[in-house]
Parts: C-alpha cells; sequence; structure tokens
C-alpha cells in the first residue's frame, strides 16, 4: 500500500499521547512498517508497558524509544527533542496526539481548565514550536498530524475547556499548513486527525467497561488516517460504526450556519431550532 513519503522503514515518529487508545495503535502502525518509534507520554508503567509491546512488534528494541513527557511544559519537549535527535537523528513524522478531558464545564475547576488546556492546546504548540524547526530544515518529506476534535468544530455544550482546546488544535494546524505550504522548498505537510467515537481510555474513564457498537477501535482510526495522508488531505474526517460522513457534513454545516443566519449560538440544543435540525438530518 502507498504511504505518505514521511512514512518509510528507517524514518523516524514521535507519538504523543502514545502509551494507550489512538496513540498507541499509530505508533504499533508505524513499527510495522518499519519505522523507529519514540512513545511519549507521562511516567509510568503503562507507558513502559507500551513501549514493550511496540518493540515486540518492531522487532528491533534498539528502534523503540520511550520517553516520560507533560507535553504541556515547553522544558519537558525540548528535552524531548534533544533524546530523539541524540538517538535516531531526525524525526520524518510528528503525531501530538496526547490529549485529556472531563471536569471543564463552564463554571468548573480552574486547575481543571488549565490542565486540559495546557495538555490539548499547549502540547500541540509545544510539540510544533519544538519539532517543527528541525523537522523544516531536514529537507526530506516530513508530516505533522495533529489529533483535534468533531467537539473542536461543532462545539457541544458540557465540557466547554475540552471544546476550546480542540478549537484551538483546528486553527492552530490550519496556520501551520498554510505557513508551511508558503515555504520555499519546505517538505512538510501537516494534517488534522479529526476522529469520530473511539473507544479509548477517555470512554472506558466514563464507566464503559465494553466497546460500543458505534464505535471504532484505534487501530480503525489509523486505517483511515494513513490513506488520507497518501492522499494528502488535511481534514481526516473519520466516520465510525454510529456516524457517517453525510451525518457529520449536515452537523458541520449546520454550526456554521448559526453565524450566517443569525441563530442563536448553539440552536442545534435551544427549544425554537432542535426541531428543524432533526429535520435536516432525517432529509
Amino acid at each position: 500500500m502507498a504511504q505518505h513519503p514521511a512514512i518509510a522503514p528507517n524514518r523516524v515518529a514521535v507519538v504523543t499521547g502514545a502509551a494507550s487508545g489512538i496513540g498507541l495503535a499509530a505508533a504499533r502502525r508505524f513499527a510495522e512498517l518499519g519505522m523507529k518509534v519514540c512513545l511519549v507520554d507521562l511516567d509510568g508503567e503503562v507507558l513502559r508497558r507500551s513501549a514493550e509491546d511496540v518493540a515486540r512488534v518492531a522487532g528491533r528494541p534498539e528502534n523503540v524509544l520511550a520517553v516520560a513527557t507533560d507535553v504541556g511544559r515547553l522544558e519537558d519537549v525540548e528535552r524531548l527533542r534533544e533524546k530523539v535527535y541524540g538517538t535516531f537523528g531526525e524525526v520524518a513524522v510528528l503525531m501530538n496526539n496526547a490529549g485529556t478531558e472531563g471536569g471543564g464545564e463552564m463554571f468548573g475547576d480552574l486547575q481543571r481548565w488549565r490542565a486540559i488546556l495546557e495538555t490539548n492546546l499547549w502540547g500541540v504548540i509545544n510539540g510544533v514550536q519544538v519539532f517543527a524547526p528541525s523537522m523544516i530544515d531536514q529537507n526530506a518529506p516530513c508530516a505533522i498530524i495533529n489529533t483535534g476534535s468533531k467537539q473542536g468544530i461543532t462545539t457541544p455544550p458540557g465540557n466547554t475547556a475540552y471544546n476550546i482546546s480542540k478549537a484551538g488544535v483546528k486553527v492552530f494546524t490550519e496556520a501551520l499548513a498554510h505557513d508551511l505550504r508558503n515555504r520555499p522548498d519546505c517538505r512538510v505537510s501537516a494534517h488534522l486527525l479529526i476522529p469520530g467515537f473511539v473507544y479509548t481510555g477517555f470512554t472506558k474513564a466514563r464507566g464503559i467497561t465494553e466497546k460500543p457498537a458505534g464505535a471504532w477501535e484505534p487501530e480503525q482510526v489509523v486505517d483511515f488516517l494513513l490513506p488520507a495522508l497518501e492522499r494528502g488531505d488535511f481534514y481526516v474526517l473519520c466516520p465510525d460504526n454510529e456516524t457517517t460522513r453525510e451525518m457529520d457534513e449536515k452537523r458541520i454545516r449546520w454550526a456554521a450556519e448559526d453565524l450566517i443566519e443569525n441563530r442563536p449560538p448553539l440552536s442545534r440544543w435551544h427549544p425554537d431550532h432542535k426541531d428543524a435540525f432533526a429535520k435536516v438530518m432525517e432529509g
């Protein structure tokens, strides 16, 4: 199967949030494709076990590195870069995937708000600021993949801090793509991964101990991502077992038209507009 030119044997992938979920699935797949892989997550036994798992997949333990990092701390990400370049000499794929959610209600605890924004948004900003200049200077095909969320586009009521963080990731990654494509001879591409309903640690944290029928496995997200990267897609909008591309498009269009039509914000959930939205979805 054809791949993005950055994804090739003996090149290097750095994946944050790699101890579980989509990050671990991506790390495993990169290893299967012959890449050297750096797994990045908070320190703990889960990261160590995940690195051992990816090393088994790689078949060459020296090609797998685990670096405990708080991506919300710039100095941690700078140390990460030094470790990766000192060990492998380059980075071909940077996947800023680390994330957290929960407790970000409108009047929720401000410390929790800061934790969500520092990991989800500043983790992406730090990763790009620290790694991208070196990746550009390598003058070789590279890819930066930032994990966003549909909640950062349609912003449903509830976990406001999470929505803000992922909306910020979308805006930041769009600006990154614009910057990269306007740099002469730049060979680094940017991509926004937008997963659907995925059975990950987030889902389990809500007390769901078995995969819901509507959810994808993390491996399915990676299966969807890789061909999109090869095509050069920027927006990698994933369906799942209960949400089609057509449904996503209708929800995204409705959210954008709140402004155009001067409807109340989040009108999908407004009593004066929810029936009209339901008809659009039925149609």
